[in-house]
């Protein structure tokens, strides 16, 4: 019986030559992160250890995102807790205001993470790495704290779901909508502790901003990590981003899934999540069959739609016209050189002139915390990752997860709109 791409980094990074789906394994980790938010909860543990220093200071990277630059005390005191510990420990990879970014779109961006790595970190889609082939999966704080410590972790060999991907993406379908679809089709518990593997010659036709927002959303269909293949492509982006060495694991042909999928991406459609839960999926032929959905607010960004395809398409669609009269609409680039790119290109003009506001690099929105926060029945179409009562703000508020595309097309109808 073979083993799945998961499973072979597993097993490398555990020194064994073989483990099997449910094994227990000990592995060593090649970069542990935290954020804002969970690295205060992880340090106060790690100090409870009585631990002489971190195993690695070139192997944890910490990022504050979340509620950077600072919103209140709360966030002061950790972002000040977090920078002292860094000092303390000189960890290599802490990025401070003015140089940092959304987590998951930084860390490959600065060549952190590379194919065969094993990555951990207390946020829930660290599972964004796997776009470049290697694992990695969001842990808690105390677990964090111990790989901070030892540089190891223990994990459970996660049994696999195959993704095979075939056929090319028509031109206002995107990674959003791929993995929009397939929780749509399988769940937000379909793929629970399991490795989603993805497949296929239509990979070929996604680009790398694609593999991230779809390996980004794994976590949403309850999966322990998603993971590509390494192509050309994934290999010109570590090339041009890192200077690590990186190892290439493929799947053996006797590997066991749990099931198999086949989507062919010609065959998709703009797809939205309705509230409450990302599985709540409709097509943008469905909607325009519907009663208006009329929205209050847009957000284009996060770790999952902040990259620079994203605000390309978004600007596209935006060129020449004018978000509605009484809409917000937030545009919030994931990393300062995505921000310094989208500048250079004009694309930050072209928002700014159809009446958006453009953010520095937060997660603010996404998880209700600023910048975006919504009112009682207010909704929201939005391109993060999830759409739970009460995310955005209050519990009687809606959000509505889309891609760029149509997040830009409904900003200016005001209603969730179809970009073509």
């Amino acid at each position: 019986m073979g083993m799945t791409m998961t499973q072979k980094i597993l097993a490398a990074a555990a020194g064994l030559e073989k483990v099997e789906a449910g094994q227990l394994i000990e592995a060593k980790l090649d970069l542990v992160l935290g954020n804002d938010i969970t690295s205060p909860v992880a340090i106060k543990e790690m100090e409870k250890m009585k631990v002489d220093g971190v195993f690695d200071k070139d192997k944890i990277a910490l990022v504050p995102d979340h509620f950077v630059p600072n919103k209140d005390i709360k966030s002061a005191e950790h972002c000040k807790c977090v920078r002292e510990f860094a000092r303390r420990n000189e960890i290599t990879n802490y990025f401070e205001v003015g140089e940092m970014g959304i987590e998951h779109a930084l860390l490959p961006e600065k060549g952190l993470t590379v194919a065969g790595d094993v990555i951990i970190g207390a946020d829930s889609h660290t599972c964004t790495y796997g776009a470049l082939g290697a694992f990695s999966t969001g842990v808690g704080s105390t677990d964090m704290a111990a790989g901070m410590a030892t540089g190891k972790a223990w994990f459970k060999v996660p049994s696999a779901i195959r993704f095979n991907l075939v056929g090319k993406p028509s031109e206002w379908v995107s990674g959003k909508d791929v993995i929009l679809h397939i929780i749509g089709m399988i769940g937000v518990d379909g793929a629970l502790y399991k490795s989603m593997e993805f497949v296929g010659e239509g990979i070929a036709n996604l680009t790398m901003d694609d593999r991230f927002t779809i390996a980004n959303m794994a976590i949403e269909a309850g999966g322990k990590n998603g993971i590509f293949p390494v192509d050309e492509l994934a290999e010109s982006y570590m090339k041009e981003h890192s200077t690590r060495s990186y190892t290439v694991y493929e799947a053996d042909e006797d590997a066991v899934y749990d099931e198999e999928y086949t989507i062919d991406l010609s065959t998709l459609r703009p797809t939205i999540a309705f509230p409450h839960l990302p599985e709540n999926t409709h097509t943008i032929d469905e909607i325009n069959a519907m009663e208006d959905i009329v929205i209050d607010q847009v957000v284009i960004g996060s770790c999952t739609n902040g990259r620079l395809d994203d605000l390309r398409i978004a600007a596209k669609v935006l060129a020449g016209k004018h978000i509605k009269k009484g809409m917000r609409c937030i545009v919030i680039p994931a990393t300062q050189a995505i921000y310094m790119q989208a500048m250079e290109e004009g694309l930050i003009k072209t928002f700014i002139e159809a009446g958006a506001v453009v953010s520095t690099p937060t997660c603010g929105p996404c998880l209700g915390g600023y910048m975006g926060i919504l009112a009682e029945g207010e909704r929201c179409v939005s391109t993060t990752n999830r759409n739970f009562v009460g995310r955005m703000g209050h519990v009687n508020s809606e959000i509505y997860l889309a891609s760029p595309a149509v997040a830009a097309a409904s900003a200016i109808t005001g209603k969730i709109s179809s970009p073509a």
